[in-house]
């Protein structure tokens, strides 16, 4: 029992950090370009993971596993960052993170494509019912009648990042949750740190503490100590219990855009999050 309600108090942690990834986003942009931002946040956190690895003595993953590791890569070390970074240059933090909302949805989606489970009628029934309130909020309720450029790169982002967090699912199971990040990182760690090079402005001389403080989070905690805590929950708890979880980030996030950031987050936002979720949590219910 002690075991179960301590993967809860992990698993909470790290949704809780996960939460603050978009608002520290927003922050960050406003004094770093996106690329940059990507490139900079991977190769902080990269360079982390090399040395834990080094520390631990972890052994390298086997050779069939490094495909399933780039795809990890792909989706959560540069994909979804990026897609982020570029998306709130367009929208506030507590717009964005209604997408987060359909986060649930895309890896299920990945999971049964990558992991063979059969979820019922049901659960498909609510999933898509909490995906069509997210859509009806974009195009109607957000008194905006077409679909912008911002709203594409999140949308981006979250199929990458479901993508990645199924296919890490996986593999976790295999050589270990934290492991998975780590050698993700490492995997990306080439290729971000040229590109960190590249998109290098001349000066950081105008760069505000505000955006240098968003950076620190998304490369320290968003990007490695909440996977920790993330797996670790999971490790303890089981997955289906705790990946419920997961389902409180928007409104969490939601509670930091507005305390933080000071942004407007208005009732309908606050109702299209919370029917979402529930209609989410319907459809875990029924997986």
């Amino acid at each position: 029992m002690q075991k179960f309600m301590n993967g809860w108090v992990n698993g909470f942690i790290g949704v809780a950090i996960f939460a603050g990834s978009l608002p520290a986003t927003r922050v960050a942009v406003t004094g770093f370009e996106p690329g940059f931002l990507t490139a900079a946040r991977a190769v902080i956190a990269g360079v982390l993971g090399l040395i834990l690895i080094f520390l631990l003595k972890e052994k390298k993953p086997a050779k069939q596993d490094w495909w399933p590791l780039a795809i990890v890569a792909l989706g959560v070390v540069v994909g979804f960052p990026l897609f982020t970074a570029l998306a709130l240059q367009y929208m506030n933090a507590a717009h964005s993170i209604v997408f987060v909302s359909l986060l649930p949805l895309a890896t299920a989606i990945f999971a049964v494509a990558r992991g063979g489970e059969k979820p019922n009628l049901f659960f498909w029934i609510f999933a898509i019912l909490g995906s069509l309130v997210v859509f009806t909020y974009m195009f109607f309720l957000s008194g905006e009648a077409s679909f912008g450029i911002g709203d594409l790169y999140m949308l981006i982002a979250i199929i990458l990042c479901g993508f990645g967090y199924a296919e890490g699912g996986v593999l976790s199971k295999k050589i270990g949750g934290w492991q998975v990040i780590c050698w993700a990182l490492i995997l990306a760690l080439p290729i971000m740190l040229l590109a960190t090079l590249f998109y290098m402005p001349v000066s950081f001389q105008d760069v505000s503490t505000s955006a240098v403080a968003g950076l620190v989070y998304v490369s320290l905690f968003s990007m490695l100590i909440g996977f920790f805590f993330w797996y670790k929950g999971l490790a303890q708890g089981g997955i289906a219990a705790i990946s419920q979880l997961q389902l409180l980030q928007p409104l969490m996030g939601l509670a930091i855009a507005a305390l933080l950031l000071h942004e407007h987050v208005s009732w309908s936002m606050l109702m299209v999050t919370a029917v979402t979720i529930l209609c989410v949590a319907a459809a875990k219910k029924f997986a």
